[in-house]
């Protein structure tokens, strides 16, 4: 198992009640199991449902923020460490490099930049970590269907199942 992973996901909580549900457990499964949260370091929508839920059950978290995000988000001044960067930039090179996997929850622009740069690395050999997404209630459905339709008309070097692990509840990455 992982000591550390990178946790993808939005800043609002989105309409689905699940949502949030599925981030509380998340971050509840990486305390029981010794495993440090590595987020966004927002306080707010499902990063801060996720975040809590790890600090609440012993967890150790460390979120990465932008300068131009603190406000936005409103940094979480709760979690174990909280790193304040220069830019998006240099918050997603940390978010890459202390995970040692990456859970894509549900999110909007900026989750699906995470996880496509995090696939696009993966894919040059820049970085082999494992991506899980969580595709609760079928968020990603749509995602996914057109991932398959970018293989079958080949703009993919490899099949993205190679390279992503989709679950539907969190506790699935633990077995």
């Amino acid at each position: 198992m992982f000591s550390s992973v990178t946790v993808f996901c939005g800043s609002k909580s989105g309409t689905n009640p699940l949502f949030i549900q599925q981030a509380i457990d998340l971050g509840g499964l990486l305390a029981k199991h010794s495993i440090t949260l590595v987020y966004g370091g927002g306080k707010v929508g499902m990063m801060g449902a996720v975040a809590d839920a790890c600090m609440e059950n012993g967890g150790n978290v460390i979120g990465i923020i932008p300068e131009v995000l603190v406000e936005w988000e409103q940094q979480h001044k709760g979690i174990t460490e909280l790193k304040v960067v220069e830019d998006m930039h240099v918050r997603k090179k940390l978010l890459y490099e202390l995970g040692e996997a990456a859970i894509i929850l549900p999110g909007g622009n900026g989750t699906l930049d995470e996880l496509f740069e995090m696939i696009t690395w993966n894919t040059l050999k820049i970085h082999e970590k494992k991506i899980f997404i969580l595709n609760t209630d079928g968020y990603y459905n749509n995602l996914l269907a057109h991932l398959d339709t970018m293989k079958a008309n080949g703009f993919l070097y490899e099949d993205w199942r190679e390279r992503i692990t989709v679950i539907n509840e969190p506790k699935e990455i633990f077995k």
